[in-house]
């Protein structure tokens, strides 16, 4: 397997040159909620569906969805840390929501770790076009058993999140160059 740095280098050499153009996003909030109260209304149970599990699972959704249909769904900004995806507006949308009492979070052991657990308290609106729901489920069905490490591990050699430095916004654009462990197109 090629290392962390060389893939990096030829992932950017291949794919990144001036004809690409920058994405323009305004976050989609309400589309956001959407999806986050549904994928947790269907699994919130697992005992391994804390946060990491959410937010990664999230992020395979829209990224899987621009990849395959060109168009951002929630157009959320997705950071790179060093604990794995973290996106921009999750915190944000989780507290308003639990301030609506609309869900709530309990920090739950799991194993020798403490997770946090997001439960709904009303029933999702399930607004998603027959496009949305198909990428929504797909998703959600091959990532709800993972526990927070293997998805984490699975996540970090996805080519957005190799080309991405710690810190930075992880591009939607370097899904095109995903190899066909990760690629919805090369899979289709």
């Amino acid at each position: 397997m090629l290392s962390h740095t060389l893939l990096k280098f030829k992932l950017l050499q291949k794919y990144f040159h001036t004809t690409i153009t920058v994405i323009t996003m305004e976050f989609n909030r309400e589309k956001y909620i959407d999806i986050l109260m549904y994928i947790l209304f269907k699994n919130c149970n697992k005992s391994n569906f804390g946060k990491t599990v959410i937010t990664t699972i999230m992020y395979f959704i829209d990224f899987n969805y621009y990849e395959l249909y060109g168009e951002l769904l929630t157009k959320e900004t997705y950071i790179k840390s060093k604990k794995g995806i973290k996106p921009k507006h999750f915190r944000e949308i989780t507290q308003e929501l639990i301030s609506k009492k609309q869900l709530f979070m309990r920090k739950e052991p799991y194993y020798n770790r403490t997770i946090h657990k997001y439960y709904p308290t009303v029933l999702p609106a399930c607004r998603f076009n027959e496009k949305e729901q198909k990428i929504i489920d797909t998703t959600m069905k091959k990532f709800s058993n993972n526990n927070a490490h293997s998805i984490s591990r699975y996540a970090k050699y996805d080519s957005p999140l190799i080309v991405a430095e710690f810190g930075e916004n992880i591009d939607y654009r370097y899904v095109f160059s995903r190899n066909q462990n990760y690629s919805k197109i090369k899979n289709k």
